[in-house]
């Protein structure tokens, strides 16, 4: 097989694409990956790893500020954004290295440019504008990932409304913020913008913020996120932005009524579009949804033979995670390995990296109902668990939903200290199709956060001890 000539053809190298390729020569098949920007992509580059390395410092400032509680003294307590901004890059640049380090080690050929389609099996590879390799697959897979949506008016402009590229860094903390979108990115940075002092105001165009959680949930976060001072607007839509030398005034409509803010700076974090354009789709006849998202069907395969997409740009839940596994599968069947099985949507845990955490699994307990389950729901409060008590986090609580019929966990969400650690536990559980019954005789360790999810399943059906 010549240097042109490949059994898989890997399109960007984010947590779907290189996952993919690596697993491909994993398992003998001569691979090359193409990416024109980031290894890594933008979740290891400019989302999912930066922002947590910003939310970590947020969250160590905001425990220096109240060492006394915990027998400690730490006057003169400050921080310097530069060096914030510094580490949470340094974070994704070491990570970057590791990630060329891994397909040089599985001997996967990196191509440096941009890739388009030229039929089912045959595409090129152009930088600066100009063609330089033609490569040719059985099997190519598109992970070209997403960017951020923007609507007309509300679109960044760099300096006065940002995407989350400028968010992550800052040259200074704003002194007054407006987040449009209450998703995972918007609360987010709107945690980390007021921590250090910004005065955080976060519309929301739905009637509760995080919307795709469980309400009860979002609920106790929102609560506790104004409890610290952020102020939030749901039903609340963005009509328009203008701009001055030196602020923004953003006139607000909520039920018919209309009020303008204005603020240093706005971040824009109102979902994504799949990268789809001029990227030959249409050459090789895959076919997109209503939505503008590849089409696949549970392995991954376009309506193109020997085309595959994987991650963003293959629609929701936009997820690191989600990219990941889908790779795996699509490989493992392109090797033809049995026991393959497709992604069940329904496993794909979500968290949110906010202060405090939330996290899930599963059905709400709406989406539950709504779905005609008779649901069983059991509820625990981190105020009635030791080990919250004593690292001093006693807000918050754990909830399960089950199918009172056959004790089948539904859906699990979280809202405390970290949740986005304990979710995957009922990860597991929904994996494994345990029931009540099963959780019920699992033994959890003394004194842990993870108790509270024990308790949660106990009071599901009446046999809770703590609470």
């Amino acid at each position: 097989m010549s240097d042109t000539k490949f059994d898989v053809i890997v399109v960007g190298a984010g947590p779907g694409g290189y996952v993919g390729a690596i697993r491909a020569a994993q398992l003998g098949l001569k691979t090359a990956i193409i990416e024109a920007k980031h290894l890594g992509g933008i979740c290891l580059n400019w989302g999912c790893i930066p922002t947590k390395a910003l939310l970590r410092s947020a969250e160590i400032y905001q425990h220096m500020q109240h060492a006394a509680s915990f027998g400690l003294s730490a006057e003169g307590v400050s921080f310097d954004l530069a060096k914030i901004v510094e580490r949470s890059r340094g974070v994704s640049k070491q990570l970057s290295g590791g990630i060329g380090h891994l397909l040089k080690k599985n001997k996967v050929k990196v191509f440096d440019g941009y890739a388009k389609l030229l039929g089912n099996s045959k595409l090129s590879v152009e930088k600066d504008g100009k063609v330089f390799e033609t490569l040719e697959a059985k099997h190519i897979i598109m992970a070209t990932g997403a960017r951020a949506k923007s609507f007309p008016g509300l679109e960044p402009d760099g300096k006065q409304v940002w995407s989350y590229m400028e968010s992550l860094v800052p040259t200074e903390v704003p002194k007054s913020l407006l987040v449009i979108g209450s998703g995972a990115i918007g609360i987010e940075f709107a945690n980390f913008f007021h921590t250090f002092g910004a005065d955080v105001t976060v519309v929301e165009a739905l009637d509760s913020i995080m919307p795709v959680e469980d309400v009860e949930i979002s609920t106790l976060a929102k609560k506790s996120m104004e409890k610290r001072g952020m102020k939030f607007k749901t039903s609340t839509f963005v009509k328009k932005l203008d701009k001055s030398a030196n602020s923004v005034t953003a006139t607000l409509e909520h039920k018919g009524k209309t009020e303008t803010i204005t603020v240093d700076k706005v971040i824009t974090a109102v979902g994504v579009v799949p990268n789809v354009e001029n990227i030959g789709l249409e050459t090789a006849g895959v076919q997109l949804d209503e939505r503008g998202f590849i089409k696949i069907d549970g392995y991954c395969n376009t309506s193109a033979k020997g085309i595959y997409a994987i991650g963003d740009v293959a629609g929701a839940p936009c997820l690191a995670h989600k990219a990941s596994h889908e790779a795996i599968i699509c490989v493992e069947k392109i090797a033809g390995l049995e026991g393959v099985h497709p992604l069940d949507k329904a496993l794909i845990p979500g968290c949110t990296y906010c202060q405090p955490q939330v996290a899930s699994v599963g059905l709400t307990e709406k989406a539950a109902i709504e779905a005609g389950y008779k649901v069983k729901v059991g509820r625990f409060p981190f105020i009635g668990n030791g080990k919250a008590i004593a690292l001093g986090e006693p807000e918050g609580l754990v909830k399960t939903v089950f199918d009172e019929k056959t004790g089948e966990l539904l859906g699990a969400h979280m809202v405390g200290a970290e949740v986005t650690e304990l979710i995957q536990g009922f990860g597991v559980a929904k994996t494994l199709e345990t029931t009540e019954a099963d959780l019920m005789h699992t033994v959890f360790p003394h004194p842990t956060l993870s108790e509270m999810m024990h308790e949660s399943v106990l009071d599901a059906y009446g046999k809770a001890i703590h609470f």
